[in-house]
């Protein structure tokens, strides 16, 4: 199949693209640095002729509540316009597991609009629900530094490798739509501020984690569902201790 990736030269995309490409699909890894721009709708028609597959994972430059609503907004809306008109036969999207549950977020707002554009979009479609990746442990860290401390929700939480995500989005892509949401997850579950000081501790970073039921995750109140799966969902393989192995070099 030709699939074509949006946002092909990121973290995910990279992956995806090698995972595609080695089952011997014709894969178009798109981005602005390729002439192809999902906001701007440059390149669109010319990357999806002949294509069956199209995967968004793109994601907005800037997190600022009005300019992430509108990338995803008008990214969607571009990508659905030519599709139709292609004859693409699937859009895989890749969302965040508990966006509907954190509306105090834009980001996450804007995720949702997405995913509610693709479904009235008449485009048969898989939505995957990944949560947070081990990669993105240090952002979280940071979203809670005060000092020598790490602020952080007690909230469950159970992160993936992004290596993983593109082998769930892969198997997804090359399937039939489900016209549904998946979620993939890791083998783990803990609370957001033990994730993070296992983190922490592993990459050698002396400061403290203290762990408060009312922190904010940025800028969001958290339930008891926190950013944790629902029940059944797809399980990536690599656990924490392996993936953070890669990562570190080991004395």
């Amino acid at each position: 199949m030709k699939i074509v990736i949006i946002g092909g030269t990121g973290l995910i995309g990279k992956k995806l693209v090698t995972i595609l490409s080695g089952q011997g699909h014709e894969v178009v890894a798109a981005s602005p640095s390729s002439g192809v721009n999902s906001l701007t709708g440059e390149g669109l028609a010319q990357a999806f002729a002949g294509a069956s597959v199209v995967v968004d994972v793109t994601n907005s430059p800037s997190w600022e509540d009005a300019a992430v609503m509108e990338f995803f907004d008008t990214s969607t809306r571009n990508l659905l316009a030519v599709e139709r008109a292609a004859g693409v036969r699937h859009h895989v999207a890749l969302s965040v597991v508990g966006a509907d549950r954190m509306p105090d977020s834009g980001y996450m707002r804007s995720k949702v609009n997405q995913e509610s554009l693709i479904k009235a979009g008449g485009i048969p479609y898989s939505i995957v629900r990944a949560t947070q990746f081990f990669e993105f442990l240090g952002g979280i860290a940071e979203s809670g530094a005060e000092g020598d401390t790490v602020r952080l929700s007690t909230a469950p939480m159970q992160p993936m490798a992004a290596a993983d995500v593109a082998a769930a989005l892969a198997d997804v892509a090359i399937g039939a739509p489900v016209n549904a949401t998946v979620e993939v997850a890791g083998p783990e579950a803990t609370s957001i501020a033990e994730f993070v000081r296992r983190f922490l501790a592993a990459s050698g970073d002396k400061r403290t984690v203290i762990a408060d039921p009312q922190a904010l995750y940025y800028g969001a109140k958290m339930g008891s569902l926190g950013i944790a799966p629902g029940a059944n969902p797809r399980l990536g393989p690599t656990r924490f201790e392996t993936w953070i192995g890669r990562m570190v070099p080991q004395a």
